[in-house]
């Protein structure tokens, strides 16, 4: 309705172009907040992972091996957050921010602050057609089947919704807790490596620069979709259904002219709501399930005044 431009059929193709990237990066951001943890390097990450695979590619010649070194960067960082979150316990937030200036270093290093131009056959990945199916949109749909699989019929789906859930119950269950971890991790390297070998290739050079806040985004789509920012809860199509909210949201302020900045502002209250009104209604089911169980009697009883409590000593009044 605002712009007679959004439903042509180049509009609808360059919109799915753009969410490629960034919904291949959500999913790597759903698996690890449905086990409790978060990603804000995917951004940086990206980026070396995806000026790796272009500089690969032009000493090489063979584009396989530039994809798989990609993918391979993308999981060597991860596999360094995985081990300061799960075997030395430290807060996710603080590894992957600290990996986050880590990476951009590392890609501003690699490249001394310049881009890397003239990538030949590699933007067939971002730019070519498999007859009319854009192939990023090709390498989404195979994505987006693949984390379906894993997270919906496999014994590591089950875990990650388990440890998310409550890591101590999930220990206690039997469940190899640093194990899942550490898959998960490495699961979402692997998407953000992909990821950065699509952008390079549809922006056809190897940006350093590239991904800035990119991260917040991937951050922003599943927690739309309906995936819990405490753990537990989540789903690849709710995370796929928030990539193209949030893509189509942009494509439309990008068509009507908002500015860049105004742009940042929409998503940024987009986020608040979305992960306030996730808090609000977990509250409000938690209160209801309480109400319930208390009109069947089946509340644990609370300590009152010149009563014991089970572990002994005096009840607090």
């Amino acid at each position: 309705m605002l712009s007679p431009n959004f439903l042509s059929t180049d509009n609808v193709f360059n919109v799915l172009r753009q969410v490629a990237v960034i919904t291949i990066l959500a999913y790597g951001a759903m698996t690890l907040i449905i086990g409790g943890m978060i990603d804000l390097s995917a951004g940086a990450v990206m980026a070396f992972a995806g000026v790796a695979s272009v500089m690969v590619y032009k000493s090489t010649g063979n584009l396989l091996f530039g994809v798989l070194a990609g993918i391979a960067v993308g999981m060597i960082c991860n596999l360094i957050n995985a081990f300061l979150v799960a075997t030395l316990r430290t807060p996710a937030f603080i590894v992957t921010l600290g990996m986050m200036l880590m990476a951009r270093g590392a890609v501003l290093e690699l490249t001394q602050g310049q881009n890397v131009l003239q990538l030949g056959d590699f933007i067939l990945i971002g730019q070519g057609n498999l007859g009319w199916l854009p192939i990023p949109v090709l390498i989404l749909i195979i994505v987006t089947i693949v984390i379906w699989y894993l997270m919906n019929q496999t014994r590591y789906g089950r875990s990650v919704y388990a440890v998310g859930g409550n890591e101590e119950a999930a220990r206690a269950a039997g469940i190899a807790v640093e194990k899942v971890k550490y898959q998960a991790f490495l699961v979402n390297g692997a998407l953000v490596g992909i990821a950065g070998v699509i952008f390079m290739s549809r922006v056809n050079a190897g940006l350093p620069n590239a991904g800035i806040g990119y991260e917040l985004q991937a951050i922003t789509a599943p927690i739309i979709g309906g995936t819990s920012f405490s753990g537990g809860v989540g789903t690849v199509f709710g995370t796929l259904a928030g990539a193209l909210i949030v893509g189509v949201l942009g494509n439309i302020m990008n068509l009507i002219g908002i500015g860049s900045y105004v742009q940042q502002i929409v998503m940024g209250l987009i986020i608040v709501v979305a992960v306030a009104y996730d808090v609000f209604s977990k509250r409000g089911k938690a209160r209801t399930t309480i109400l319930k169980s208390d009109a069947k009697g089946d509340t644990l009883p609370t300590a009152r005044e010149g009563t014991v409590p089970a572990g002994g000593g005096t009840a607090a009044s």
